[in-house]
């Protein structure tokens, strides 16, 4: 009887455990026609596949470990508050004066910015040491006229993840939107 237990064990590569993966996939999805054609216990089937689903599941976190580890981690947010003076239309992310990501945002998005999101920009690795982290906003502004900020900060990354916040907020007092790049405390 086929077990999943004879798999590849975590040390080996993720290659072979895709392969694994996707034969084990292959047999839950061929399940049925081969249950009945070779008299496979239901049971069996079912025990099947819980484990190749348990499998996907490890072999994701193993992925996202081996992608993204915590000592170099690093991630940047998107967050607004109410947004009367400034409607978001894009926003880019350069890191040591390199562009590392660019988005467009729907009024969609926008909306659930409103509503108190936060939407992940990115996330990536970045080697501990002195690193500059710049956000450039586009969009819309006061008298419908078109706007361009830019807001940096200076990160010391250390070996832990480090989580960056790009925030977008209204100055009532000065009727202009206000940005700012915020390193969210180590947990």
């Amino acid at each position: 009887m086929f077990s999943l237990r004879n798999l590849p064990t975590p040390g080996t590569g993720i290659r072979t455990k895709f392969g694994a993966l996707l034969t084990a996939f292959t047999l839950m999805t061929a399940g049925q026609a081969f249950a009945q054609e070779a008299d496979f216990p239901a049971e069996d089937l079912e025990s099947l596949k819980k484990e190749v689903l348990k499998l996907n599941r490890d072999l994701l976190v193993l992925e996202e470990d081996l992608l993204f580890p915590a000592q170099s981690q690093v991630a940047v947010y998107v967050s607004m508050d109410v947004g009367h003076f400034f409607d978001l239309d894009s926003v880019k992310l350069h890191i040591n004066n390199k562009l590392v990501e660019t988005h467009l945002y729907t009024e969609h998005q926008k909306d659930a910015l409103f509503r108190g999101g936060i939407q992940p920009l990115f996330k990536g690795n970045l080697k501990s040491g002195e690193h500059t982290i710049t956000a450039f906003f586009n969009g819309i502004g006061p008298e419908q006229r078109e706007f361009k900020r830019a807001a940096s900060l200076e990160l010391k990354k250390t070996d832990e993840p480090a989580v960056i916040e790009l925030r977008i907020s209204d100055a009532g007092g000065k009727q202009q939107p206000e940005f700012s790049v915020v390193q969210w405390p180590a947990p």
